[in-house]
């Protein structure tokens, strides 16, 4: 037994939901364009495998300043039915599954919140997430501030080192799957860091230090499973 975690965004998922999310709050009338503006920077910086870009993320948060939790938890509820669970790449399930029945620990590790992270856990049956937590204040507002450490870039690696120490695991011994460099801290600690469908960064990083990399869809052209 040992722990596998999952990356969400372009990873088990073919898309970066949070686009899909800024680009539909915009739409619905919940975010302004500037708002708008600075997310997709922050999303793009992301993606170019940028890891200090924690102050664009605070920033974002404290946007929230205000803003009813249960407004948001059904809005997330409603995006992920409408948005999101058809965008699973096609081997996602079969490889969360193959970990499952070998015994593994399932865990979330993920810059997105824990109110997108709560339908995807559901969806998958992965015990444990680990994600970006909102703090909420008595009258269940939003206060603009992050609960703990956040979850992104080198901040993932305390996240998953705190796990796998309540749970009484190795990161030598666990597997990590991800798309992006900006997780880098967290792939140079598992003993089976995978790429899948890596950014030009990561690829480049995986092919020289001999990572594995997959496709899972939907153009993967032959099935992979995770070595033993």
């Amino acid at each position: 037994m040992a722990l596998a975690f999952f990356d969400l965004d372009r990873t088990l998922l073919s898309v970066n939901a949070g686009q899909l999310w800024v680009r539909r709050e915009v739409r619905l009338g919940h975010m302004g364009r500037w708002q708008a503006t600075k997310a997709a920077a922050w999303i793009f910086g992301y993606h170019l495998g940028f890891s200090r870009l924690e102050k664009v993320l605070e920033d974002a948060i404290g946007t929230l300043r205000g803003t009813p939790e249960a407004d948001v938890i059904a809005r997330t509820r409603t995006f992920y039915l409408e948005e999101v669970v058809a965008t699973y790449r096609p081997l996602a399930r079969e490889v969360v599954e193959r970990h499952r029945a070998r015994g593994d620990t399932l865990a979330l590790l993920s810059s997105t919140s824990s109110y997108l992270a709560g339908p995807v856990m559901e969806e998958l049956g992965i015990e444990h997430a680990l994600c970006n937590r909102f703090e909420v204040d008595g009258a269940g507002l939003f206060t603009g501030k992050a609960v703990g450490s956040l979850c992104f870039g080198p901040g993932k690696l305390g996240h998953a080192q705190g796990l796998a120490e309540r749970l009484g695991e190795s990161l030598a011994d666990a597997t990590f799957y991800t798309d992006s460099a900006s997780d880098l801290a967290v792939m140079e600690a598992v003993g089976h860091p995978v790429a899948v469908h890596p950014d030009p960064t990561l690829a480049r990083i995986a092919a020289k230090r001999g990572w594995r990399v997959e496709r899972w869809g939907p153009d993967a052209a032959k099935k992979t499973a995770p070595k033993a």
